[in-house]
């Protein structure tokens, strides 16, 4: 039986296999030695863990996206990045009206649903209108032919936006009620990072909600199960679709806002590319298709991304490590393709499927 099995494997599985220990190995090195010096206070610890689950969670709205366009169409909607753009960009200008006005910060709680409710309609408006011009006439053809569209989409949904606000980067304003810290299980937290998770956590939940318990999620479900049976049903196949992207637009909307408060700087034409690449590392993490596994996924990798190269790298004794975080991000998402592609929460797809 033993002798069957080594005969089966290749010299590629042979090569992954010590790849993975050499990883492993390297993993535990430098989580080792810089434990062992002991360069960071358990307080500079917890600040790295919020920072990365607030970053996470913003990640996990965008990657939310990303897998329900995929549960739906088996497709990878590449222009989604530009998506969470547009919203962000476009809301930009209204953070400093209201901010000019006094009303940021003498009502900020209506002050940020205003911006979160224009940037979910901007970029609801970008992804339905992307679904309706650039998707739906391809539904028919092959994978790789949407594919292209999408990349092809990002790049023209970036320009067009550079033509309507310019080149120059922007910043949001500061909302002085979410400038101050709070004691959390004896840690000072800056009070814009638990808004930013609660926030995240708060419409992560609303849509598990919204697809498990609604008459529109279970056809939701029922159309990414099987697309002929549901029109069989009676189910509108295009208004399910348009529906999805809706929603996952609407997210990476919300998510832009949250990315305004918590990272205020870096609001230009280009800045859906980074986010929009995390996010779906985040949802392959998770496994793509899986709405939980993407919530996951999306608040793993940030707290990874965070905590990775100075618990990690710095242990190796890499030079510079924090500023390798998105090679760090990156360098994840080559690891979760090579051995385990369909994610954490992902099941294999039959080959009918996949």
């Amino acid at each position: 039986m033993l002798k069957e099995r080594f005969e089966r494997l290749s010299w590629v599985d042979v090569f992954l296999r010590l790849f993975q220990i050499v990883i492993l190995v390297l993993i535990v090195v430098g989580i080792y030695n810089t434990w062992q010096t002991g360069r960071y206070t358990p307080n500079q610890w917890a600040t790295l863990v919020f920072a990365g689950l607030a970053q996470g969670s913003i990640y996990a709205l965008i990657a939310l996206g990303y897998t329900l366009v995929y549960g739906i169409l088996l497709m990878i909607n590449f222009a989604h990045g530009e998506v969470y753009m547009a919203g962000a960009f476009s809301t930009v200008f209204l953070a400093h009206y209201l901010a000019a006005n006094g009303m940021l910060a003498n009502h900020p709680v209506i002050s940020i649903l205003l911006l979160t409710v224009l940037a979910a309609s901007v970029s609801m408006g970008v992804a339905v209108l992307l679904e309706r011009l650039a998707y739906r006439p391809l539904r028919g053809a092959p994978r790789l032919v949407p594919l292209i569209t999408a990349i092809g989409a990002s790049f023209a949904l970036q320009y067009t936006f550079r033509g309507f606000y310019g080149s120059e980067f922007r910043a949001y304003p500061e909302v002085p009620a979410l400038t101050r810290k709070i004691p959390i299980i004896g840690f000072e937290v800056p009070i814009v990072q638990i808004f930013v998770i609660i926030s995240a956590l708060f419409l992560m939940f609303g849509l598990y909600l919204f697809v498990e318990r609604t008459k529109m999620g279970k056809a939701m479900r029922a159309v990414s199960e099987d697309k002929d049976v549901a029109r069989l049903m009676g189910i509108d196949i295009d208004k399910i679709i348009v529906t999805t992207f809706a929603i996952g637009g609407g997210l990476a909307g919300a998510a832009g806002i949250l990315n305004g408060l918590f990272r205020p700087q870096g609001v230009y034409f280009f800045m859906g590319f980074f986010p929009g690449l995390k996010a779906f590392t985040a949802a392959v993490l998770g496994g793509i298709g899986n709405v939980p596994g993407a919530m996951f996924g999306g608040l793993f990798l940030g707290v990874f991304e965070s905590l990775g190269p100075n618990l990690i790298l710095e242990g190796l004794g890499i030079p510079a490590a924090n500023q390798l975080k998105d090679a760090f991000a990156f360098t994840m998402l080559v690891l979760i393709l090579i051995f385990r592609p369909q994610g954490i929460f992902g099941e294999r797809l039959g080959e009918k499927k996949a």
